[in-house]
């Protein structure tokens, strides 16, 4: 009980209000999204592959995103403009309606699905490349305390993109850009066609 008196006190000195505290309202986001349904699908699943389904994916990560791209730290032609007029609350709201959802259940590519599971699984320590499942979990869910996102389900297109731009450095973080540059081709179409697959 101290403690909380302790917080309290504290969070009054410092002039915090409910706003710092503030969590976003997935009805709102609903009625914000309406901009958001040509890429990203009226519930999140996006119908073209290029595009990043959202459903399922964590608030945290969302927001975190939608943060970079109005921030100018992550560059797409298509989310830049987009993202630069929110605010704060919006990114809050989009991002709980979002991880609100449900994501559509993908078929892996039966062909990729062993290659896939095995670098996933168990990576290739051969060639220094960690296995996917240390940080996004066996079943592609991912780790909302530590920043890792949701992969499971994502479209293989995109998250090919994705890796791509990792190795080649436009998209900025240590662990992935050392892991993707690593990677073949071959290798990027087998995991992220496994990773389409995860439920």
């Amino acid at each position: 009980m101290r403690m909380l008196l302790a917080v309290a006190a504290t969070a009054a000195a410092l002039g915090m209000t409910d706003t710092a505290l503030a969590e976003g309202s997935a009805e709102a986001g609903q009625q914000k999204s309406a901009v958001c349904v040509a890429c990203h699908g009226t519930d999140g699943n996006s119908l073209n592959p290029e595009w990043p389904s959202l459903a399922g994916q964590h608030a945290e990560f969302i927001a975190d995103q939608l943060a970079a791209f109005k921030s100018g730290e992550r560059q797409n032609p298509l989310m830049s403009p987009m993202a630069i007029g929110l605010t704060e609350q919006d990114m809050l709201d989009l991002a709980a309606y979002y991880s609100s959802q449900s994501p559509a259940a993908l078929e892996a590519d039966p062909e990729l699905v062993e290659a896939g599971r095995k670098l996933y699984v168990g990576g290739d320590q051969e060639r220094g490349i960690a296995a996917c499942i240390a940080c996004h979990g066996p079943t592609g869910r991912g780790n909302p305390m530590a920043g890792y996102p949701v992969v499971a389900g994502q479209h293989a297109v995109y998250a090919a993109g994705t890796l791509r731009a990792y190795a080649s450095g436009e998209r900025a973080n240590a662990m992935m850009q050392e892991i993707a540059a690593s990677l073949s081709e071959e290798d990027i179409a087998a995991v992220t066609s496994y990773i389409q697959g995860l439920r």
